[in-house]
């Protein structure tokens, strides 16, 4: 039988993050180092938010470069992972009679390719994006998550890319360091609380949480991802946290492990 594969929630923070040499990307490369080799990679990314289910079908996914304002080496980086058809049919049959399309308009978006490139840096593991459908409940999402855990058992890594904590107007620009907001660490202490005993209710209901979870997360996109990676978990399943950090006061790097 085979072992089940982890899932995986990654903080992927600033697009320049794809080409830092930091503490972030050497993390993200020692669990690419540590973590069981996968057949394959679902990833779910905040940055593919649409009004639609779908999967990435192609066999040579292109690099996206979704962002604006960088450097040039930035839009330089190309990340040539093969796509894999087959995983994205095996998707689309787990959540079936649910209507996923099978996109083959769409790539790898920095979501994915910005971590995945410290993680597996020869892009030699195949790699499907499946898309967040905006118009839908937090709870649909994590009821997803839970309709892909029989992908674990099939060598596959299921993949969240966005921030725990992600409030873009609140973050300091420009500077080096600055310390981090009180409401951003007190949403991420309660969120950690909430992984290591299994409470996921509060997770899905976040909206209930108050203050705190309002301006950690003004936008559900980068938040969402966490939810498909912890319902695959399972019951009493150890959580840990490899990657942590609070960017610009207010954007969490928190990574979460589940398995």
């Amino acid at each position: 039988m085979t072992a089940l594969m982890p899932t995986l929630f990654l903080g992927h923070g600033n697009p320049m993050n794809a080409i830092l040499q930091n503490q972030y990307s050497e993390k993200w490369k020692a669990l690419g180092i540590t973590l069981p080799r996968p057949k394959a990679v679902l990833c779910i990314s905040a940055h593919w938010y649409i009004s639609s289910e779908a999967l990435t079908v192609n066999t040579s996914p292109r690099t996206i470069h979704d962002f604006g304002g960088f450097p040039p080496e930035l839009y330089k980086v190309q990340y040539p992972a093969p796509g894999d058809p087959q995983l994205a049919r095996r998707v689309q049959k787990l959540l079936s009679p649910l209507k996923v399309d099978l996109a083959e308009d769409w790539g790898l978006d920095h979501g994915t390719w910005s971590v995945l490139r410290h993680l597996y840096p020869l892009a030699d593991v195949p790699v499907v994006q499946l898309s967040i459908n905006e118009t839908k409940a937090a709870s649909f999402h994590y009821e997803i998550g839970k309709r892909l855990a029989p992908l674990r058992g099939e060598g596959v890594l299921i993949v969240g890319s966005g921030n725990l904590v992600h409030n873009l107007h609140a973050y300091a620009w420009g500077k080096q360091s600055v310390q981090a907001y009180d409401w951003a660490v007190q949403f991420e202490q309660q969120a950690r609380k909430f992984l290591l005993t299994g409470e996921h209710a509060p997770l899905v209901d976040y909206e209930k949480l108050g203050r705190d979870a309002h301006l950690s997360i003004p936008t559900p996109d980068h938040y969402l991802p966490l939810l498909y990676v912890i319902g695959a978990g399972m019951t009493r399943e150890p959580v840990t946290f490899p990657v942590e950090g609070i960017e610009g006061g207010s954007v969490s790097m928190l990574a979460v492990q589940c398995g």
